[in-house]
């Protein structure tokens, strides 16, 4: 290989198959690739505690990065590496404005072990949505859910990311809020599958994923930065990167900011794309 090049693919509707998986072919062609020396990684918003399992049949060597750029994950060591903390007072403050319009954030906080999250959710209860994603993760070996009970203080010194769902009234308000008392990234966006869902998101202030994917080029010495990707929170690590890559699944908008577009996700594109890269 002439350069050294980092290729950094999103998970959810890029790399993954129609079945939510990284497929055979896909995994294959990613292992001969990174048996050869190719750097190949994530970056997603899911936690470790989804992607470990997703990623336990390749051998990517770079750590992944997870929660929209919140943390590295280094497979050699099964553990956090670069983690970024909500300040304090932001923490404070975001749980105050989210209370005051009825909206109950899961509080994902980082274990002393340095691998495993704890997730708080201070409500009795869970409505339709938050019953639906706790039930999906429950048994993770990587998460640990607390239902009814409130972030602990330790949450101010090691929390990561607060993410909430629920009717668009409340959740936009708790988000306007947020933004008006924080100086952390505030993101609120209807549900891919249920508009009538709203999603809440903070993460520490300068947390993206354009941001975590320099720090990585950085720290593995590559010279050139290929990304893929889908959907809208892939635009910032688009607009940094040396050759941006869109599956042909992609939003319109995520299609005109890339450079080349590509086939579907269910069509191992993206493992494709980056043999023929590569050679």
């Amino acid at each position: 290989m002439a350069d050294r090049t980092l290729y950094i693919t999103d998970l959810d509707g890029t790399l993954l198959s129609a079945d939510s998986r990284i497929s055979p072919r896909s995994t294959e062609i990613i292992n001969e690739l990174s048996d050869r020396g190719a750097l190949i990684t994530v970056a997603t918003a899911r936690t470790s505690a989804t992607v470990v399992p997703l990623l336990a049949q390749t051998r990517m060597r770079p750590p992944a990065i997870v929660m929209t750029g919140c943390a590295l994950w280094d497979r050699r060591t099964d553990a956090f590496t670069d983690a970024h903390f909500l300040p304090e007072a932001d923490v404070s403050a975001a749980l105050s404005a989210c209370a005051a319009h009825g909206v109950h954030p899961f509080v994902y906080v980082m274990a002393p072990d340095g691998r495993t999250l704890d997730v708080y959710h201070a409500a009795t209860g869970l409505n339709r949505a938050e019953r639906s994603f706790y039930e999906e993760r429950m048994r993770l070996p990587l998460k640990r859910f607390h239902l009814g009970t409130p972030a602990p203080p330790r949450a101010l010194r090691a929390g990561m990311l607060f993410y909430a769902m629920g009717p668009a009234e409340g959740i936009c308000r708790a988000a306007e809020a947020m933004r008006a008392c924080t100086g952390s990234e505030i993101c609120c966006y209807p549900d891919v599958f249920n508009p009538e869902v709203y999603n809440l998101e903070m993460f520490p202030p300068g947390v993206t994923k354009a941001a975590a994917v320099l720090r990585l080029k950085e720290r593995l010495g590559a010279d050139r930065l290929v990304v893929f990707g889908d959907s809208m929170n892939d635009l910032p690590m688009f607009a940094v990167a040396d050759l941006a890559v869109a599956v042909g699944n992609a939003l319109p908008d995520v299609k005109a900011a890339a450079g080349i577009v590509i086939e579907p996700n269910y069509t191992d594109s993206v493992a494709r794309f980056i043999a023929a890269d590569a050679r």
